[in-house]
């Protein structure tokens, strides 16, 4: 049996809305439990294992899954990572890899050996598509897709589009790349960007070519999982950030309730995951 597994992230939730207020983390975990979210990301650059020993319990308790972010520095950090993983049940870690080499020849041997570790320890690792990381350039990440075949994904197409700087429309070359992406994910963000802002209000009118563009490649995901995968949990984590994240007015507030925003995100990717299963 497939199961799509919504989450949200606890880096998202601090703050949650345009008000600022930074909610005592059992709030926190009853917000999300109550929304209908099936976990919580606990994001290591952001906070700190002290942090995940502090809501990881909450968690359990309302039934939430925990899923680890983390941003080693070297090739061993990554390991403790793993361990904590294990310890908690996340289902993989989200390897945001700050092991940086010039050249894909210097970055096959990272990316292998932190393979190679996730197998030891018994949890599997996703390599998120991100900005300021080994896999911040799509055609650098692609080619190591053709070069390592185990190597698989988390995709969050936001940090290409504003990497790339795609034009709108998008040409069929670009979005041939994209699809390849999609193709190695096995999670999948929520976050819609243009090729200028990281982070778009999803009302604003001026937005909208760019909202259906990312329900486009959420479906086309989703759907690219259920053909890999005749059984398992997909999961896809809503995650718009605070400031600076967030775009905000000259009196420093917010334009838009990202909380809200999360839950309709939320809600249209359970609509096209009916859809298509």
């Amino acid at each position: 049996m497939r199961n799509l597994h919504v989450y949200t992230s606890l880096w998202a939730m601090q703050p949650h809305d345009q008000t600022g207020v930074k909610l005592p983390y059992d709030q926190v975990v009853e917000m999300v439990a109550e929304a209908g979210y099936h976990g919580m990301a606990l994001d290591l650059g952001a906070a700190d294992i002290a942090v995940v020993d502090a809501v990881e319990p909450l968690m359990a308790k309302a039934g939430l899954t925990p899923l680890l972010v983390a941003f080693p520095k070297t090739i061993p950090e990554l390991r403790d990572v793993l361990k904590r993983a294990k310890d908690i049940g996340a289902p993989f870690v989200d390897v945001i890899g700050q092991v940086t080499p010039l050249t894909v020849e210097g970055m096959i041997p990272v990316i292998r050996q932190w393979i190679e570790m996730s197998e030891q320890e018994g949890v599997p690792i996703q390599f998120e598509s991100h900005r300021n990381c080994i896999t911040n350039d799509l055609y650098t990440t692609l080619t190591l897709l053709d070069a390592i075949p185990e190597m698989r994904m988390c995709a969050d197409l936001s940090h290409y589009v504003v990497d790339r700087e795609f034009w709108f429309p998008l040409s069929d070359r670009d979005m041939g790349l994209i699809s390849r992406i999609l193709e190695r994910s096995d999670s999948f963000q929520g976050r819609v960007a243009s090729r200028q802002q990281i982070q778009l209000q999803l009302d604003f009118p001026q937005h909208q070519k760019w909202v259906d563009l990312f329900k486009g490649w959420w479906r086309e995901g989703l759907t690219s999982w259920t053909t890999r995968n005749a059984s398992g949990d997909c999961i896809f984590l809503c995650e718009l950030g605070p400031p600076e994240y967030a775009m905000t007015g000259p009196d420093g507030k917010e334009m838009s309730n990202r909380w809200n925003e999360a839950l309709q995100i939320k809600s249209w990717v359970e609509d096209i995951w009916q859809d298509i299963t």
